[in-house]
């Protein structure tokens, strides 16, 4: 449960079609799905004589900024994570300030009434396909794609805070307990940015513009990956809860529970993802793996409350719960290998 890393027996191929094909990610304890990156715009041009001139070199410098920076952050999270975790962790701070400051300032062309709010075609491509490009004439799309980003990016933090690292201290390495804290919320910042584009950004763009949007930021799509930033909170809670003396069995049980929650809006939001191959596959694998892990963790729980009851019927139920909760948790290391073994493949 929590932080480990689990290491497959075997690793798999590469991606088919017009997908590039994928070798290997590295260490994942955090899925994050294909990024998707700003493509450059001409700002100047698109917002002559209707903006100020120094407010349009404002904007330009820090889209800019941002598409160097996104560009640059694509090409190492296809890299193996490992052996640059510092760096990476690095790096995504910087994009994420990057991503922050140019908010504020793109959310002046939404304003209410503001003629701005088309005259920009904004261009995003996608991580796995560079040819797979989405542009639309709405300054309400490019706020949905940078708070999509700042998810994207929060998680990417999170995977590198929760690889082992040696501290030279003799023992091997590990993750400490301060980057499992630090996690908890880097997730909730995540979920909360997700949840914000779902609220009030979605209802502002057009239905028949947003039947246009890809899948990638689909309601469905932005809600599972919501649930899944506050499931894997509650992992690090719970991980943290089993390595306190003073955390109960109720309290253990009580945020496996939570994760079984969570792991199951998940699955109930994701169907809208294509599956055929790829990060989507890729993405299922890992939502199937934490579902049952996290309800061999609610039957384990469960059944060591039961077994501390007095009667025969109790201790019955507590060998029950513990049966299932061993049948989930062999389920969960298939599905981890599973998920492991998919293209691009991880550890």
């Amino acid at each position: 449960m929590g932080c480990g890393l689990s290491t497959p027996d075997n690793d798999g191929g590469g991606g088919e079609g017009a997908r590039r094909k994928q070798g290997s990610v590295g260490d994942v304890v955090v899925f994050v799905p294909g990024l998707r990156a700003p493509m450059g715009v001409d700002l100047s041009q698109a917002l002559a004589g209707r903006l100020d001139k120094s407010a349009v070199e404002r904007l330009s410098a820090l889209r800019a900024r941002v598409v160097d920076m996104a560009m640059q952050e694509s090409a190492v999270a296809l890299k193996p994570r490992r052996k640059t975790a510092a760096r990476h962790g690095s790096s995504t701070a910087n994009l994420l300030q990057a991503l922050e400051d140019y908010l504020p300032v793109l959310l002046g062309l939404v304003k209410e009434g503001s003629e701005l709010r088309h005259s920009v075609q904004f261009v995003w491509t996608n991580q796995e396909d560079k040819a797979e490009e989405t542009a639309m004439a709405d300054a309400w799309y490019e706020v949905l794609s940078v708070l999509h980003l700042m998810a994207m990016v929060c998680l990417l933090q999170a995977n590198s805070l929760l690889l082992p690292r040696a501290y030279g201290d003799g023992y091997g390495p590990r993750v400490s307990e301060e980057s499992r804290r630090a996690t908890v919320d880097v997730f909730l910042k995540a979920s909360g940015y997700l949840d914000c584009a779902i609220r009030q950004v979605l209802p502002q763009i057009p239905s028949e513009l947003r039947r246009q949007l890809p899948v990638d930021l689909a309601e469905g799509n932005l809600k599972a990956l919501s649930m899944q930033a506050l499931g894997q909170g509650v992992d690090m809670q719970l991980g943290l809860a089993i390595d306190s003396p003073k955390a109960t069995l109720a309290v253990k049980r009580r945020l496996a529970c939570e994760m079984v929650k969570y792991w199951h809006q998940v699955q109930e939001s994701i169907p809208e993802l294509p599956v055929s191959e790829g990060w989507g596959k890729k993405h299922l694998l890992f939502v199937k793996w934490k579902y049952v892990e996290a309800k061999s963790a609610a039957y384990y729980f469960h059944g060591l409350i039961l077994d501390e009851g007095n009667s025969e019927k109790s201790h019955g139920m507590a060998i029950a719960a513990l049966e299932a909760s061993e049948e989930f948790l062999k389920e969960s290391k298939r599905a981890s290998a599973a998920f492991h073994a998919t293209p691009p493949t991880s550890r």
